[in-house]
């Protein structure tokens, strides 16, 4: 026992602080090439938080989850603990190509964080690059109770977060467009400012759609600012009813508008086509641009990158017409 180290029983106040301190005592009690915390989100796993000695999982790194390791984990085709990865023939794909990339996975440990109703939220992992002593199975009801102890946790900090969008949603008129009754330019940048930190610490699958109407001009110099009011007010509407309750809705200023959605690169294209859809159908029609937010890049990568594909749709939208 003498080498595990003292854990700090203080009790975590957010999820990004419970990953660190269970990723530090595994660390720290249990060395192995490297343990981290991820999420799991759609198709992708994302790393957390980590302590890493040569497998490049830092923070921000995505995978597949149907190569990953974790998945015949948490589908209950292979142990928690598998101290040599070749006893187990479920891995030798996932092995194979992971030594393919320069990851030579000898032996692995996981365990699932699980949300309050039951579904996967990510996982706790550690790989070795040699295999591990057979006894090393033992540590499997560690691993379980330190994974519990985030499930618990990741709880409450959702709850209080969940409760803090509540509060803001309710003194938020200075930051709503009288017009449309979305965010404004002001509301827009203070909710990225403000989620940014949750985003990085969740790990949750967001891009960020940015859209510029095309016929706006034309109706408020054709037909006056009061059907251009009324444009805009249909275009908003629009957006609230293929939106997911939650994901923030903007309109910038003018013909501009701006949303974050809760998706996942691999659904970024659909959606935008859905929206432009959506929108054609009410006459309102507009150029669209769509990024993924990374952990490591946050928001203001992607709406620089959003933007850009947006004013490239715009010019493809006016050649094509």
């Amino acid at each position: 026992m003498s080498n595990i180290v003292t854990a700090d029983l203080t009790p975590p106040r957010a999820f990004d602080q419970a990953c660190h301190m269970v990723v530090d005592y595994l660390a720290g009690s249990l060395p192995m090439g490297a343990w981290a915390v991820t999420r799991v989100a759609g198709e992708r796993q994302t790393v957390l938080v980590s302590d890493d000695h040569g497998f490049g999982l830092e923070p921000g790194v995505e995978g597949k989850w149907t190569m990953s390791i974790c998945r015949t984990m948490v589908s209950g085709e292979t142990p928690r603990v598998v101290p040599d990865t070749g006893s187990e023939p479920a891995l030798c794909d996932v092995v194979a190509t992971a030594a393919e990339n320069g990851m030579p996975v000898a032996a692995y440990v996981g365990t699932p964080i699980l949300f309050p109703d039951g579904d996967l939220f990510g996982t706790v992992i550690g790989i070795n690059p040699e295999p591990l002593d057979a006894g090393f199975v033992t540590n499997e009801s560690l691993l379980d109770l330190l994974s519990s102890l985030l499930s618990s946790v990741l709880e409450a900090d959702t709850n209080a977060v969940q409760s803090a969008r509540e509060l803001e949603r309710a003194v938020s008129d200075s930051e709503t467009d009288s017009l449309t009754g979305l965010l404004n330019r002001r509301g827009w940048e203070r909710w990225l400012s403000r989620e940014e930190e949750r985003f990085r610490r969740f790990g949750d699958p967001a891009c960020v759609v940015m859209m510029d109407l095309d016929g706006l001009k034309r109706v408020n110099d054709t037909e006056g600012h009061d059907a251009g009011d009324v444009y805009l007010r249909r275009t908003a509407e629009t957006l609230r009813s293929v939106t997911r309750r939650g994901d923030p809705l903007a309109r910038l200023g003018g013909d501009e508008f701006a949303m974050v959605a809760t998706v996942g690169p691999e659904d970024a294209g659909p959606l935008v086509a859905r929206l432009q859809e959506a929108l054609d159908a009410a006459g309102t029609p507009c150029s669209a641009g769509v990024a993924h937010v990374g952990i490591a890049s946050g928001f203001a990568e992607a709406v620089a990158e959003a933007d850009a594909r947006m004013y490239d749709d715009k010019r493809a939208r006016r050649v094509s017409r």
